[in-house]
């Protein structure tokens, strides 16, 4: 079997996990968290190039942390797409805000800027953009509808983390970021999140949030629930971080694979194609179909050949049993790609024969 996607884990990470367990730090509830969750915020402040870094248990909590930092509750009302997986809508809704779902370009599945202008009210209080599979927002027509409009932007970079948007990191163009270290991302700690921002207060907000609102001690100043990342995760995608560049070196190896495998197909295959401002980090290689039923068809197909290929996401948010309950809302793009796209592997573990075999069996049924 070919996994969708696969994490490397070696004898290093083994070697840390066992050290944490010798020396009996499993966690830490002090303000700045345990040794190895500042080893792992200083690294990425260093990968990111930017002056903050929280860790936190899952990006879910990233994106709830950073929602509340901002103040957002009732009345509220946050601009997403519904093209993603649903934690981004879940950390809205939990906070008491409203999700106002956005349709997306078929360019690159990422927020389309015209509906999203025309879905600001007097409500709307931010912006969250998705680096979907790891293709970048247009996060300069974002910004600007942002500033006109003063709203906050928080990037949904969980599957973007070594993406760049005009060669600033995904995650630190907005107030804030939010990245996932969930088992199948480019970098990993099982389960993991992390928050950046340019600004200490901000970050100083989130550190108290992911730790019951305290400081020091009980002495709690405001909402905050546990959403300590362990010292055992943080030891294992510290580890992570000393090989991340090869990670994404090698999944760009492979996507390039891919794409000049796939090219005699493009007539009938949508490829994705990095422009000259989004460079991707190949968290995944979607492709898109003409037809649901060839789409339906060669991923069964594909399946059986034991390749791990898999739909991100149908339904989308808005057309979930839940979300359905607050109201019709018209996406057609969004309703496309989820019938239309097929996410391949293209993960390290993988080698040109792999490759080949994947693509063989595409054109088998094509």
């Amino acid at each position: 079997m070919k996994p969708i996607n696969q994490p490397w884990i070696g004898e290093e990470e083994k070697h840390e996990v066992i050290r944490v367990l010798e020396e009996n730090a499993f966690t830490s509830a002090s303000n700045q968290g345990g040794k190895r969750v500042q080893i792992l915020e200083r690294l990425l402040e260093r990968f990111l190039n930017i002056n903050n870094v929280v860790a936190l248990n899952s990006g879910t909590a990233a994106l709830y942390a950073t929602l509340l930092c901002l103040g957002i509750g009732p009345g509220d009302e946050v601009l997403l797409p519904s093209f993603t997986f649903v934690a981004t809508a879940n950390s809205i809704v939990a906070t008491g805000a409203k999700p106002v779902f956005v349709d997306i370009n078929t360019k690159d599945y990422t927020i389309d800027v015209c509906d999203l202008k025309s879905k600001v009210t007097k409500r709307s209080k931010a912006i969250v953009p998705v680096h979907l599979y790891g293709h970048p927002a247009d996060m300069e027509e974002i910004s600007e509808i942002a500033t006109a409009e003063s709203l906050d932007i928080i990037e949904d970079a969980c599957q973007s983390l070594g993406s760049t948007y005009d060669n600033i990191e995904t995650g630190t163009i907005g107030k804030l970021g939010c990245f996932s270290f969930y088992a199948s991302k480019v970098l990993t700690s099982g389960e993991g999140g992390a928050v950046s921002t340019k600004d200490k207060e901000m970050a100083a907000m989130v550190r108290m949030i992911r730790n019951h609102g305290m400081i020091e001690g009980n002495d709690t100043r405001r909402l905050g629930l546990n959403l300590r990342l362990p010292e055992l995760s943080a030891a294992v995608a510290s580890v992570q971080m000393s090989r991340l560049q090869n990670l994404l070196d090698l999944r760009r190896k492979n996507s390039m694979i891919l794409t000049e495998l796939l090219l005699p197909m493009e007539d009938r295959i949508k490829i994705p194609v990095e422009s000259e401002k989004k460079k991707f980090n190949w968290y995944l290689y979607t492709i898109a179909f003409q037809k649901e039923s060839t789409r339906d068809r060669i991923q069964q197909a594909l399946i059986r050949e034991g390749i791990g290929v898999t739909v991100y996401y149908n339904p989308p948010v808005h057309k979930t049993p839940y979300y359905a309950n607050f109201g019709s809302v018209n996406l057609p793009n969004t309703d496309w790609a989820a019938s239309h796209v097929l996410s391949l592997p293209v993960h390290p573990h993988l080698v040109e024969e792999d490759l080949k075999l994947i693509v063989g069996s595409i054109k088998k049924e094509i």
